[in-house]
């Protein structure tokens, strides 16, 4: 698929961005011209001729002891500079976190013991000594200014002591590792991951604005563990800080055109008063003290960052200034260049040639997928939307909502693995929806005494029914089981009416290719209330899953919850009053099966459901939708987008010969618009839902099979001559058996 807007992490495109601004950072920091104070007084001009930001701009020092970056065997041939900045923006960049620990994962420096954590531990890492949310704001229009490559690193500043001069080259082992031009690198790095010694990220210096905007980082890097102490507190920090300090105001990371702040402020005593002598040349005010006490106000976070880039060449929105397509207006380029490269791409069915009438009409539904009831509407489909911001500012912080934003707990604070099905006893101590609740009030009011009268077709008259204020923003976590719902009460009854299923006492269903649903598995018991008749059973299947939680199950039942949890495989556990009988109505079973679909053993279902398909993404569809096709149930997907709803059409075809029917909006839809990097097309979670098409079994009569079909002559004149000449060496093989 040429998007993955909708299917990628987010963090992933954090990482992408700023380990691309780094290496960028790095590579011009190394460059050192003939006349250093010079350039240096070229640069300084020119940064004092920039406008001024309002905004106060922060410069942190987060010092890191704890946590070294292993590089695996994986990354020698395709890591790269930067620490994975290839792998994060190349032509099949990876679309989950865990798609990095082949190269990349992160050992415990305290204990001596490779303590494996995901990629979000990174995240850590920028965190851990202020904000709670990594926020900052995406750049639109910002482009660099001609000269930006003048870097402060480039020399050192006036003034400044020999040694200094070496430190702003890039004297530090990891910063020369990381530098784009260094060809030495990934030798050195196979030498120490033969040694088993990890990369100690020792300090990090980031620059913000006083709204979260991330405008610059730098990464200090030890080579191995026993050198973790070498760097400590924030000695020969100043001339690196300068070198930043100057890059982020003329080649500005998070947003905005190249600017110089109103005022700084230092987050280390003994680097404020290095900087005392230097930032004044740059025509920018210090604050008389350091920050001493500075942390997380309320309503602070760091600002949702995306990275923009060129669909074609991958590069960045600080590197060039990207337009979108002057027909479409779906797809962003940097240029005139990258434009007909993707115009004239071959095969032509995946050129923009051929896709450019198709994204201009996909565009064209972004207005109808923006119509929701909803208060807070505007924001949050707006192409600027601030999603860290709005769920910080409502205190959704924790619990389910911490998997719809890049929140990461500090170190030290209790949680479950992600992916992993948490400890049930956690999950469901007493109430339901303990993980959907935020810091403040309860979000989800008392279940209604009365069943539901009529069937609901919108969000709208679920929230009525329910008792939720259009203000809440529960509809982005409610929409998986919401859009089992509208599939159970809408669409089967209209696609396979002989099937009857609302007349049903009891449905199994099977979650085929399950990921974030499995990991806010308790939304789903808003079934229990919404089809309060019938039992269900929902087996969540995937090779994605995590296998710890293979062959899981448990029941709940909608009475007073009580728990009992068995841990280790076939886990169960039931939420009753122990009025019910084992077996009744009402409940809903969770089974778990973390294997590919087409390997999965058991019983029929009655219905299959996946969620933000992506058929186009994953070599097991190819596996998976020829044993539904020899299954024959009803099967429907939901997407993300229009484009793809197409590409899974595509894929089906190939795959099986059958096809899909037309999408059709989802109302039940998350609000959220997810922005994508490379394209400027709506993208929600679960917009669309569609159901496959079945090709007829042979001989049934329902369709004429397509072959054999009438030779046509154009194509099939050129095989002919070649099934002769398979004839005539057929013949002179048996005439000289003959002799």
């Amino acid at each position: 698929m040429e998007f993955v807007s909708g299917y990628r992490d987010e963090f992933l495109d954090f990482a992408a961005l700023l380990f691309g601004w780094f290496r960028k950072f790095v590579a011009e920091r190394g460059a050192v011209g003939a006349s250093l104070e010079g350039r240096w007084r070229q640069l300084e001009a020119q940064i004092r001729r920039l406008p001024q930001d309002p905004a106060l701009w922060v410069l942190h020092v987060l010092p890191n002891r704890s946590v070294g970056i292993s590089l695996g065997q994986g990354a020698e041939p395709g890591l790269g500079p930067g620490l994975g900045a290839a792998r994060l923006l190349g032509d099949e960049p990876p679309l989950h976190l865990q798609d990095l620990s082949p190269y990349v994962s992160f050992v415990s420096l305290e204990e001596g013991e490779e303590g494996e954590e995901k990629e979000e531990e990174e995240e850590e890492n920028v965190e851990e000594e202020g904000a709670g949310t990594e926020k900052v704001e995406p750049e639109e229009d910002g482009e660099p200014a001609t000269t930006s490559r003048e870097s402060p690193g480039e020399a050192n500043p006036p003034g400044e002591p020999e040694e200094a001069e070496q430190e702003a080259v890039g004297g530090e082992d990891g910063c020369r590792e990381d530098r784009a031009e260094d060809e030495t690198g990934p030798e050195r790095r196979k030498g120490r991951r033969s040694e088993a010694a990890p990369l100690h990220l020792s300090c990090l210096l980031l620059v913000t604005d006083e709204h979260g905007t991330i405008l610059g980082i730098d990464l200090l890097m030890d080579g191995t563990q026993g050198n973790a102490d070498r760097v400590s507190g924030t000695e020969n920090l100043a001339p690196r800080a300068y070198a930043l300090l100057c890059h982020s105001m003329t080649c500005p990371m998070g947003s905005g055109d190249p600017r110089k702040p109103r005022q700084l402020t230092v987050g280390d005593p003994q680097l404020h008063r290095e900087l005392v002598s230097l930032v004044p040349r740059l025509g920018v005010k210090l604050a008389k003290t350091p920050m001493r006490t500075w942390g997380p106000r309320p309503g602070f976070t760091f600002a949702s960052l995306r990275a923009r880039t060129c669909h074609v060449c991958h590069r960045h929105s600080f590197e060039v200034k990207l337009t979108p397509c002057p027909q479409c207006s779906a797809v962003l380029y940097c240029g005139e260049a990258c434009l007909r490269a993707d115009w004239r791409r071959c095969p032509d069915d995946v050129s923009h040639r051929f896709w450019c009438p198709r994204l201009a009409a996909f565009m064209e539904r972004a207005g109808e997928l923006a119509t929701l009831p909803f208060t807070y509407t505007a924001e949050v489909t707006s192409e600027t939307f601030n999603k860290e911001a709005f769920l910080a500012t409502r205190g959704l912080t924790r619990g389910y909502w911490t998997q719809l934003s890049m929140l990461i707990p500090g170190p030290g604070t209790p949680r479950h693995p992600w992916g992993s099905m948490p400890s049930l006893s956690l999950l469901l101590s007493g109430d339901p929806y303990q993980l959907l609740q935020g810091d403040g009030p309860a979000l989800m009011p008392p279940v209604p005494p009365d069943s539901p009268r009529g069937l609901f077709g919108s969000w709208q008259d679920y929230y009525t029914w329910r008792g939720l204020s259009l203000d809440s923003p529960m509809a982005v976590l409610l929409t998986y089981p919401l859009t089992v719902y509208y599939i159970i009460t809408h669409l089967v009854p209209q696609s396979f009416p002989e099937l009857n299923i609302q007349n049903k006492q009891s449905l199994k269903i099977h979650v085929v290719e399950a990921g974030k649903e499995f990991d806010l598995v308790m939304v789903f018991w808003e079934l229990l209330v919404l089809l309060p008749h019938m039992a269900l059973e929902l087996q969540f299947v995937g090779d994605g899953l995590p296998p710890e939680s293979d062959q899981q199950h448990f029941t709940l039942q909608r009475d007073s919850p009580e728990v009992s949890a068995r841990p280790g495989p076939g886990v169960s556990a039931r939420l009753s009053s122990g009025t019910k009988e084992k077996g009744s109505r009402r409940d809903l079973q969770i089974k778990v099966s973390a294997r590919p679909y087409h390997l999965l053993q058991g019983p029929k279902p009655d219905l299959v459901i996946g969620f933000n398909s992506g058929f186009g993404l994953k070599d097991t569809w190819l596996s998976s939708l020829p044993r539904l096709q020899s299954l024959r149930v009803p099967a429907f997907f939901t997407e993300s987008s229009e484009y793809g709803c197409v590409m899974d059409d595509q894929t089906m075809a190939v795959a099986t010969g059958g096809g899909t029917s037309p999408p059709q909006p989802n109302p039940f839809r998350s609000p959220f618009r997810l922005r994508a990097g490379d394209n400027c097309m709506p993208w929600y979670c679960n917009a669309f839902i569609f159901h496959l098409v079945y090709k007829p079994p042979q001989g049934n009569g329902a369709r004429q099979a397509p072959r054999p079909a009438p030779p046509a002559p154009t194509p099939a004149a050129p095989p002919a001559p070649a099934r002769r000449r398979r004839g005539e060496k057929k013949l002179r093989r048996g005439a000289r058996r003959r002799r």
